[in-house]
């Protein structure tokens, strides 16, 4: 496994299409492992291809692709970084890999991390008694950490509780409605998206598929990990629906860092 950052050059053309569109930047990832067609699929079960799309100021985005092979973003470079930088220093080809399993080997019960996942939080959902369920967006806060909240168990970690003195209101306050998972976890939730594209068809009879949407957040929190061969199963494989569209994608760091 490989974890690998790429820095986007968003003044550029081919940056701007890339960002715009989840569509063109899964193509674009998916084209950095010679060895897989568009029409792979992934394993069941097994690591696959995650990436997710970083936001860090509105002129500054950093990509992170997580993999079971070492990516060759050349392309990349060329579409959407910069390239006479990376040929000026051979050494430094425009974005940077190193190997996964050190981290995912040494993940240990009781360790505590900051973590970061863009993810499609859905639940299914009937209007009438009489129709089929259907696949709905949670679309607030409370419902989205709760999504979350619910995976965290089978994923091998929990979201650490925020301590006493961090929870207490300013005096002469009092709790006038349920309290937010805000207020209880170290947990925030930033960065919603709502996404609409038409999907393209790469089937044998090509044209257009029904358009695709779907709602993005990004959670910020601090985990403790209760089952590293879960966790790993997580990292690898990710968390959550949207997957070919930038969600599912956690990352850990040490606590005090982001990313």
């Amino acid at each position: 496994m490989f974890l690998t950052r790429f820095r986007v050059n968003t003044a550029r053309p081919g940056a701007r299409r890339l960002l715009s569109s989840p569509q063109a930047m899964h193509a674009a990832v998916m084209s950095s492992f010679p060895t897989l067609l568009p029409t792979d699929t992934p394993p069941s079960g097994g690591p696959r291809v995650l990436w997710r799309l970083d936001h860090t100021t509105r002129a500054d985005a950093m990509l992170y692709i997580v993999s079971p092979d070492r990516p060759d973003l050349t392309h990349l470079v060329e579409q959407a970084g910069w390239p006479a930088a990376a040929a000026a220093d051979p050494a430094q080809p425009g974005w940077q890999s190193r190997p996964y399993g050190p981290l995912l080997d040494r993940l240990a019960t009781g360790e505590r991390w900051a973590f970061r996942l863009t993810a499609n939080p859905v639940h299914h959902a009937r209007r009438k008694d009489d129709e089929p369920t259907k696949r709905t967006a949670h679309l607030t806060p409370v419902h989205q950490m709760g999504w979350l909240l619910k995976r965290q168990e089978t994923c091998g970690f929990r979201v650490l509780e925020k301590a006493d003195d961090k929870r207490l209101l300013p005096s002469g306050t009092t709790h006038t409605k349920q309290p937010h998972h805000g207020d209880r976890y170290e947990l925030t939730v930033r960065d919603k998206r709502a996404l609409s594209f038409d999907k393209s068809s790469t089937g044998p009879q090509g044209g257009r598929q029904a358009p695709v949407s779907l709602v993005t957040v990004t959670f910020d929190g601090r985990l403790e990990i209760t089952d590293p061969q879960a966790l790993r199963r997580a990292l690898t494989q990710g968390i959550g629906k949207g997957k070919a569209y930038g969600c599912g994608l956690l990352t850990l760091a040490p606590l005090g860092k982001t990313g």
